[in-house]
């Protein structure tokens, strides 16, 4: 005999196996126990904290914030990974998507889930919030030209970045430093 389910909305965000949340203007209006755990925190202790609290610098947290934008504007989702902090101050890579619930005001509010790559993607270098932000999109596959575009850098700029990455990770080629980003030994 099946017994018959009583599930809700609120039963599937709760026990969805990513971290999920609900966001105004950047601010975590309702979460996950799953969010909450995976950064550290107790249930409900992210709710009406800034997304700030979850970035490595505050730095990040505003260009990451500015970089979304134009791209939910033009698509209505967003989905990058990036290195994210947890309450102890631990640094991990993290997959992030997210969707916009007003078009034209991509922070107004959005649904975003979160998935922790540190069992895949150990952050095995001491590497600046610049760097972690050349490295990530570097992940996606860009180019330094794309990349300079993206953070209003110079490609050159974005080019001694990516060659104090490959000396950090001990890469002799671009691919093989994507490869150890992304965790793959070779």
């Amino acid at each position: 005999m099946t017994v018959p389910l009583d599930i809700s909305f609120e039963t599937i965000f709760q026990h969805a196996p990513v971290g999920m949340c609900v966001s105004q203007h950047r601010v975590i209006h309702a979460c996950n126990d799953a969010l909450a755990a995976m950064f550290g925190y107790a249930a409900g202790e992210l709710v009406g904290q800034s997304f700030r609290v979850l970035y490595p610098t505050l730095d990040e947290f505003e260009r990451t914030g500015a970089r979304i934008v134009p791209i939910m504007s033009a698509k209505g989702v967003y989905s990058d990974e990036r290195i994210m902090k947890r309450a102890n101050q631990e640094l991990f890579w993290c997959h992030v998507s997210g969707r916009s619930l007003i078009h034209d005001d991509p922070h107004a509010a959005g649904i975003w889930t979160f998935e922790d790559l540190s069992a895949k993607r150990p952050v095995t270098a001491e590497l600046t919030p610049r760097e972690r932000e050349i490295a990530a999109l570097l992940v996606e596959g860009k180019t330094s030209k794309l990349i300079a575009r993206q953070v209003g850098l110079s490609p050159r700029t974005v080019e001694m970045h990516r060659a104090k990455l490959m000396r950090k990770f001990s890469a002799s080629t671009s691919s093989e430093l994507v490869h150890r980003l992304v965790g793959v030994t070779g």
